[in-house]
């Protein structure tokens, strides 16, 4: 077997055990004895979409708007 071929047959094993990894606990134990835990960690910008009429430019419309707003109320213990 050459180099590419094996490193391309690990890179399949490694990609099957992280699928494995995104549904149940994944432990790789090393003849030495050494245990090691693969878990699945999602992002936390993977978050559930929520329903609401506003649309983009009404979004961006409010962002912008917080960001030039003149009068603005101080956070609470914040310095004026």
């Amino acid at each position: 077997m050459s180099p590419g071929n094996h490193c391309s047959e690990v890179r399949q094993k490694l990609a099957t055990v992280l699928d494995i990894a995104k549904s149940e606990e994944v432990i790789i134990k090393r003849q030495g004895g050494e245990s090691f835990k693969i878990i699945f960690l999602k992002s936390p910008f993977d978050v559930a979409g929520v329903e609401t009429k506003a649309t983009t430019k009404d979004i961006l419309d409010a962002v912008k708007e917080s960001r030039t707003r003149k009068n603005f109320e101080p956070e609470l213990g914040e310095e004026q």
